[in-house]
């Protein structure tokens, strides 16, 4: 209530549905991208995330237009050549060349699924070249220190199982961290000890793992699930006390509690783990095509990257322990 002579206070304004934040004239509706990003799914089996990271990036181009109130370029539909040039040079490069490149792939995949709807008949993406980007090598923990984060949970508390669970199958297959949050309990096969995971473009891969984390598979299952879950039902192998599935954000902060607990100073992440899966394997003799199919990589190129890695530390003993290694 307002007292006499006072003014009232402003209202917030409510949050525009279907607007992009900070442009509140352009539609997040666009019949022509809403139509892209559900073929994005029927056609290419897209993830969610990736289509919503295409939408984002459309909508990102489509408000540019409208700021920059280019001739003839009140839609991305109809976009000139020289408009998306100007773009280009007034946007990517304030970006990283990983983000451009990754904007870029979305423009190309967009303009050419409009030509082959017939929308149009020009590709204004054919002469633009993708930035260069350094090579960039994962970091992975070494075996102690993912030992010590294996160890770091409490056991005596069924979510310390729980957690203890999933580090341990995390680290035992490589899956990508949606990969382990969304794994459904009829997905882990434990009489043949695999885990069917249905990866990126929704292509799905057998993945083995080894007794240990069985081991602590059987204990989380029987033990401790049973009574996070209480009288409620899922299908998710990994849940909360909530009754839902462990979400990825909750597992990155249950992954950075437990390095700080284990005395582990490398900035760690589920991702950390998967890289650990795949440079220890290949130090201990594991052939690249193997690594590839156990991390469901696409193409065998996005696997090479592992073998700088396990050079870089062969090298680093050689130096440490050979009599003549310290000048090679």
């Amino acid at each position: 209530m307002t007292r006499p002579g006072q003014k009232s206070a402003a209202k917030a304004p409510r949050a525009t549905r279907g607007k992009v934040p900070g442009n509140p004239k352009i539609s997040a509706d666009n019949p022509r991208i809403s139509a892209f990003c559900q073929a994005l799914w029927l056609e290419d089996g897209l993830s969610t995330n990736t289509q919503q990271a295409y939408r984002r990036d459309l909508l990102h181009l489509q408000a540019w237009l409208t700021q920059s109130q280019a001739p003839g370029a009140a839609s991305i539909e109809g976009l000139a050549s020289a408009d998306l040039l100007a773009y280009v040079s007034e946007t990517f490069s304030q970006q990283r060349p990983a983000t451009t490149n990754r904007r870029l792939s979305c423009l190309r995949r967009f303009y050419g699924w409009l030509i082959r709807q017939g929308f149009r008949q020009d590709d204004p993406t054919a002469g633009l070249q993708p930035a260069r980007q350094p090579v960039r090598f994962p970091k992975a923990p070494a075996e102690g220190q993912v030992e010590a984060l294996l160890t770091a949970p409490d056991l005596q508390t069924p979510y310390g199982l729980r957690d203890r669970a999933m580090l341990e199958l995390l680290y035992a297959t490589g899956l990508r961290v949606s990969e382990l949050v969304g794994l459904p309990l009829h997905a882990i096969g434990r009489s043949e000890g695999v885990v069917r995971v249905m990866g990126k473009g929704n292509k799905e891969r057998l993945v083995p793992y080894g007794q240990e984390a069985a081991d602590w598979l059987s204990q989380y299952l029987l033990q401790a699930r049973p009574v996070i879950l209480g009288p409620r039902l899922s299908e998710a192998a990994f849940v909360t006390d909530r009754g839902g599935p462990m979400t990825r954000q909750y597992f990155w902060m249950l992954i950075k509690r437990y390095a700080a607990r284990a005395g582990i100073h490398l900035p760690l992440s589920p991702h950390g783990l998967r890289h650990a899966f795949a440079t220890h394997l290949l130090d201990h003799g594991a052939d690249l095509r193997v690594v590839q199919m156990l991390l469901g990589h696409a193409d065998i190129s996005t696997t090479q990257i592992y073998t700088h890695v396990a050079q870089a530390r062969l090298r680093d003993i050689y130096r440490r322990h050979h009599p003549r290694g310290s000048g090679a």
